[in-house]
């Protein structure tokens, strides 16, 4: 596997290696032991998976706190996402800084987004389906999310138009009207 640094401190792209012939190609998305080897020994819980009928659906900007957060290893196993992460831990050096990167079945990229990060996509593809492996069971009451379009975060989506939202997206708190239940630790 191949392991990059983001600008983000902590959140990583991660792409599996591929082993192709005439029926297509095959490839490890997760391993445990090459993880842990990557000084990256996360223990998965759940497995999520998600479509996105309409070009622009947007998911996010979401967090689950503690004591049920998670850390999220996200991949776009039909159509192309945008995915993003977002720091939010207080006192963090770059709170409110995102970085943004384009997951595809074509691509095989995966974005590692840990504790204590927001976490969003668009759509950039009709049909899009997005998988992802967490380290705790979900806990709506720990469930959170700030807003999509947060002046203050400035994500650049890349829309052509108004995003599809949940009912819970669009009315998300704005950045300073949340208290992020995370704290920066300087390592």
């Amino acid at each position: 596997m191949q392991i990059e640094e983001t600008a983000l401190p902590g959140v990583m792209i991660v792409t599996p290696k591929r082993f192709g012939d005439d029926r297509g190609w095959f490839s490890e998305t997760w391993n445990a032991d090459a993880m842990a080897a990557a000084g990256l020994g996360l223990g998965f819980v759940q497995d999520n998976h998600s479509m996105s009928a309409a070009v622009g659906t947007l998911r996010g900007l979401h967090y689950q706190a503690p004591p049920r957060a998670q850390d999220k290893l996200v991949r776009c196993t039909a159509g192309l996402i945008f995915d993003v992460a977002v720091d939010f831990r207080r006192g963090s050096p770059t709170f409110g800084k995102w970085v943004g990167v384009e997951l595809s079945p074509q691509n095989g990229r995966q974005l590692l987004v840990p504790k204590g990060f927001l976490h969003g996509f668009v759509t950039r593809a009709a049909n899009t389906e997005v998988q992802y492996k967490c380290t705790d069971v979900y806990a709506p009451d720990c469930d959170g999310g700030v807003r999509w379009d947060d002046p203050e975060i400035g994500i650049v989506w890349g829309l052509s138009g108004a995003p599809v939202l949940s009912g819970k997206d669009a009315v998300a708190p704005l950045l300073r009207d949340v208290a992020s239940p995370f704290e920066w630790v300087m390592a």
